[in-house]
């Protein structure tokens, strides 16, 4: 998952130590496997992880089901507290997607991005709403 993450961020080595939730998907006829989304975790610190998302344009990912399991793991599993994405300005499409699937915008580090600024989004744990398991997803037990 760390290459395909690196490829879909334009990033090098970043994705070289941590935790992810990934979605393949399967060729019936070949049996070719795809990644189609993958969401990253790291710099787990007892309260707070950092996640990082990517997906291949137009695939059809955001389901209930992986939404469950990519909160479950650091709410439930992990028992963290809290989940920080780092978003540049500039990207509208991760900005309009953390704040679609319910983060809040925490603070804006300026000159913080390449670009511009660096927008700073949290999600804790009492304010997800993706934490009820859809019908049929079986909670694993937190270590």
């Amino acid at each position: 998952m760390g290459p395909f993450m690196e490829r879909m961020c334009d990033s090098h080595g970043a994705f070289a130590v941590g935790r992810c939730v990934g979605l393949i998907e399967v060729d019936e006829d070949t049996g070719r496997v795809e990644i189609i989304a993958c969401v990253w975790f790291e710099g787990f610190n007892g309260a707070n992880i950092n996640m990082h998302v990517a997906a291949v344009p137009g695939s059809r990912w955001m389901t209930r089901e992986f939404l469950w399991y990519v909160f479950h793991y650091p709410f439930m599993e992990c028992r963290v507290k809290r989940i920080t994405g780092l978003v540049p300005e500039s990207n509208y499409a991760a900005r309009r997607f953390d704040e679609h699937i319910g983060f809040k915008l925490e603070a804006t580090l300026k000159d913080a991005a390449p670009d511009g600024d660096l927008r700073v989004y949290t999600m804790f744990r009492e304010d997800c709403r993706w934490l009820k398991p859809p019908r049929g997803c079986a909670p694993r037990k937190a270590n």
